[in-house]
């Protein structure tokens, strides 16, 4: 074998070395992630976080990484659902969410729908 071999030989060891230790590195901080997000994160946070990586993935895993170092740098005490979707807004992120109107009648939860379908059925 030449010297040219054996050189080849471990930069391709070495860029396998660099592939797996990189991979390894890349799974915890996305677990961490989440947990410190999941700290922070009260009543329909998550709800609001989700559809919005849905919607826009790319800069939501931007934002991610911003609230994360927000939460470690002790910035970030407490998000709610309501709190994340106007910082969302201010963003100039429209994030559409499902929203269900629902009342509670004799006990039994009903949509608006059902409620209107009723009435028309009795008049």
């Amino acid at each position: 074998m030449s010297d040219s071999e054996l050189e080849a030989i471990k930069r391709r060891k070495l860029r396998e070395i660099q592939k797996r230790w990189a991979a390894k590195q890349k799974k915890p901080d996305q677990v961490n992630a989440d947990e410190i997000l999941n700290r922070v994160f009260k009543g329909r946070a998550w709800e609001v976080f989700n559809t919005a990586h849905h919607q826009f993935p790319d800069v939501m895993s931007g934002i991610k990484d911003a609230l994360v170092r927000s939460v470690l740098s002790g910035r970030l005490k407490e998000v709610t659902g309501e709190q994340l979707y106007l910082f969302l807004r201010k963003l100039g992120l429209r994030v559409r969410l499902n929203t269900q109107i629902r009342y509670t009648e004799n006990g039994r939860l009903k949509s608006l729908a059902e409620k209107i379908k009723e009435d028309l059925g009795k008049t």
